[in-house]
């Protein structure tokens, strides 16, 4: 399949913001690396009022589309949903197995805790003991890389209980919902809205030897899970947060990430109407936020 890649450089402190913006625009997928070209300068973006978001010193984003996609209307887009213009940038034509093959280049196994391991499934386990969660991202988010991705997981290994039924909403990759079954989860469900994620989770699921039921939005029947997980942004966090509360059952859990400090205390307070809930930990300016549910009469 012929795929068009967009490159540019850009401050890190607003890469976040153009990856989401061209997701939002159409990519199917956005590589975010470092960028030496970018000069090292202090840059800030103030989003919110007192909200300092945290920052690198220059990002190269590149964003993967379909060979049929409007790339035009997309940067334009995206372009009128972040407020300014792209940066210079570089459109070309690539072959999927060209974009696998760079992509690949990027990772190497990851430890996350004391027993798990992240292991693309192209490299060898270094402890071949451990926890072993292996990962071929293909086109999904989910590496283990990301600050988000490994709070999750650590709550996932502090907390979890054996048989315990998990609902990993918007799982990329899978490898949220891999890493509960691996460690002794009952039940897996993972959600996302692209075909191509769910592609790849029940491949990934299949190469851990992992049982699950992965599916779309629509797909899923009213039911309570003993844990949520969703590993996504704030303003859909902040959006789902009525469905999670139907999704955890009374003394379940929820656990948010994909959020960035300044944005945690507005999303205890949505949250809190259901559920005890506070900042579970943090690294590199991201937090997950953990709670349980509570009664209809706040118990």
């Amino acid at each position: 399949m012929g795929l068009v890649a967009v490159r540019f450089d850009t401050g890190g402190e607003v890469a976040d913001r153009w990856g989401d913006a061209l997701l939002d625009a159409g990519a199917i997928a956005v590589d975010v690396a470092e960028a030496p070209s970018v000069p090292d300068v202090q840059m800030v973006l103030e989003t919110e009022p007192e909200q300092v978001l945290p920052h690198w010193k220059g990002a190269r984003l590149t964003a993967l589309f379909e060979a049929d996609a409007d790339i035009d209307a997309a940067i334009a887009r995206a372009e009128a949903a972040i407020g300014q213009r792209l940066a210079p940038h570089v459109i070309e034509a690539i072959r999927e197995d060209d974009w696998v093959q760079r992509s690949r280049d990027q990772f190497r196994p990851v430890r996350v805790t004391e027993r798990i391991w992240i292991v693309p499934s192209w490299c060898k386990p270094v402890e071949p003991s451990a926890v072993n969660i292996t990962i071929d991202p293909g086109l999904a988010f989910g590496t283990g890389t990301h600050p988000s991705t490994r709070l999750c997981i650590r709550w996932l290994d502090a907390n979890l209980r054996r048989d315990a039924s998990v609902l990993d909403y918007g799982c990329g990759s899978g490898i949220l919902a891999i890493t509960a079954a691996l460690l002794g989860a009952g039940s897996v469900t993972g959600i996302d809205i692209d075909p191509q994620a769910l592609n790849v989770i029940r491949h990934n699921a299949r190469v851990n030897a992992v049982r699950g039921r992965f599916m779309r939005p629509r797909s899923l029947k009213p039911r309570s899970f003993d844990v949520v997980v969703a590993n996504i942004l704030a303003r859909p966090l902040d959006r789902l947060a009525p469905q999670f509360a139907r999704r955890v059952r009374i003394g379940g859990s929820v656990v948010l990430s994909g959020i960035l400090a300044a944005q945690a205390p507005a999303l205890v307070q949505v949250y809190a109407r259901w559920f005890n809930i506070g900042i579970w930990g943090g690294e590199d300016g991201w937090v997950a936020l953990a709670g349980s549910r509570r009664n209809e009469h706040g118990r």
